[in-house]
């Protein structure tokens, strides 16, 4: 089956690496959307079950390990400790069109998105397939598409919405308006919805779309495009699906406490990314990079009053097992803060992990259902939403609050405690929300980032589109401040 899937990819990754154009794929479209690959339904699972492999690949540094860590850095949660010019560019907000994890931001998801648009015609137009799987490669290759979409669109704003296989046509497709786009987004996951079922397909494990993923993706595109009802709705439904809870923080002992909730099909995971390297010992690129061997690189700010670590709340179970520290041997002084959601390094080599990459998170309902509440001035039942999320990390109760301003320094502040170091939440968070000052046009990243940064700039809340792109395609604008 592995090999069935090399075949049928393995020009298509060759030609999107190359960065000749962001979609320039030509004989795979053939390959993936003929009969042959959408005659059985292990051939189209295999299809499937490839790009989320690819995801969590080693050369495919799209998911998890740029967008988690660029985007902390992008905004205030940690610093890598050495120099690197194009890390440095991320930390400082000031990145160049020519940076190369730019380029990778632009090239995979729309590499992602090809194959799953090659997987709807093809699974569409199959008459061979039995329903139930026709279903399913469909919902998930939908959602797969309007994950990538969402990743792009908050990245670089205004994207080509691609959603279809033709080569010439797309290759030289201008940018998309950004409600355009979530237009797009938003019609794909609800298509998703009504295709995927509750339970996870396959092998069970929780590393492949259903109806909950989905669901939780609806609820957060909704969120961003202030229909704060919907999201309400969406992050309601997710709520009450059975087999999802939140750890505990009480006894650490349990299966069910909290410093466990990254580890491998936890409950609290609806949609998680399975190691690719077994052979070579990782159970996750998170751990494997940020856990350190002496002394850490990616480091947790700490600046009074403006840090992350300052941030949280004294006795904070999130803090204890969240967080790693550093110390110089023979020193009980902490030198350095570090996250410390993944425990495991490096496993044991040819042992099964124990850990996969956390990409939603049950958790994440409540958050936006409390902020989506917050926005509709339902003040009581926001507060208790966000009560759930703190009485798990044992913190008191918050009292309700009386304005919508009021109530959004609360969500703020439980959104950047929970996601911290999670899929760039806080980046795409500071970007999104208007800024107190109520100037306008200006964000969140305008209060809050010049406190650390003293060369923030107002455009930096988007990323540059890659100078290979533009050089590929005369229809591309740069965005402002880039040109």
């Amino acid at each position: 089956m592995k090999r069935l899937h090399y075949i049928i990819f393995v020009a298509l990754l060759s030609t999107v690496t190359s960065c000749k154009k962001f979609v320039e794929i030509g004989d795979p479209k053939d390959q993936l959307a003929s009969g042959s690959v959408f005659l059985n339904d292990a051939t189209a699972n295999s299809a499937v079950v490839g790009i989320y492999s690819d995801m969590n690949a080693f050369n495919y540094q799209f998911a998890n390990v740029l967008t988690t860590f660029l985007g902390a850095m992008s905004a205030d949660e940690f610093i890598y400790g050495a120099t690197l010019a194009n890390f440095d560019e991320f930390k400082n907000n000031a990145i160049t069109p020519g940076n190369q994890y730019v380029s990778i931001f632009w090239t995979q998801p729309y590499d992602f998105i090809y194959r799953s648009n090659a997987i709807i015609e093809g699974a569409s137009a199959s008459t061979t397939l039995s329903q139930a799987t026709k279903n399913q490669v469909l919902g998930e290759a939908y959602f797969i598409r309007a994950f990538c979409h969402f990743y792009l669109v908050n990245m670089f704003g205004d994207v080509p919405l691609i959603t279809d296989t033709r080569v010439v046509q797309n290759s030289d497709k201008a940018r998309t308006p950004k409600a355009e786009v979530y237009v797009a987004i938003i019609a794909d996951l609800i298509q998703a919805k009504t295709m995927l079922i509750n339970d996870y397909p396959g092998n069970k494990e929780r590393t492949r779309a259903n109806k909950a993923a989905a669901t939780l993706m609806l609820a957060r595109a909704y969120l961003y495009t202030e229909q704060y009802a919907l999201a309400e709705q969406e992050a309601t439904a997710v709520i009450a699906t059975p087999g999802y809870k939140l750890l505990d923080s009480a006894d650490p002992t349990n299966a069910s406490h909290l410093s466990k909730t990254f580890l491998k099909n936890s409950e609290e995971s609806v949609w998680q990314l399975q190691v690719v390297n077994v052979a070579l010992g990782r159970n996750t690129w998170e751990g494997n990079t940020i856990v350190p061997v002496s002394v850490p690189l990616y480091r947790m700010t700490k600046e009074a009053n403006t840090g992350l670590v300052t941030a949280f709340e004294p006795n904070d179970a999130r803090f204890t097992y969240w967080v790693g520290k550093y110390s110089a041997a023979g020193s009980t002084t902490v030198l350095h803060y570090y996250p410390f959601k993944y425990k495991v390094r490096v496993g044991t080599v040819g042992v099964a992990p124990t850990e996969y990459s956390m990409v939603l998170r049950f958790a994440e309902a409540y958050l936006i259902r409390a902020e989506a509440r917050m926005m509709q001035s339902k003040f009581a039942i926001a507060a208790d939403d966000l009560n759930v999320i703190r009485s798990r990390a044992g913190l008191a109760e918050l009292t309700d609050p009386a304005t919508v301003a009021a109530g959004m320094v609360q969500v703020e502040q439980e959104r950047r405690i929970e996601l911290f170091a999670e899929w760039g939440h806080r980046w795409f968070d500071l970007k999104r929300w208007k800024s107190l000052t109520g100037t306008l046009g200006k964000t969140r990243a305008d209060d809050i980032l010049p406190l650390t940064k003293p060369a923030w700039k107002s455009t930096a809340v988007l990323f540059p589109i890659p100078t290979s792109a533009i050089r590929t395609n005369p229809n591309l604008i740069p965005n402002p401040g880039y040109n």
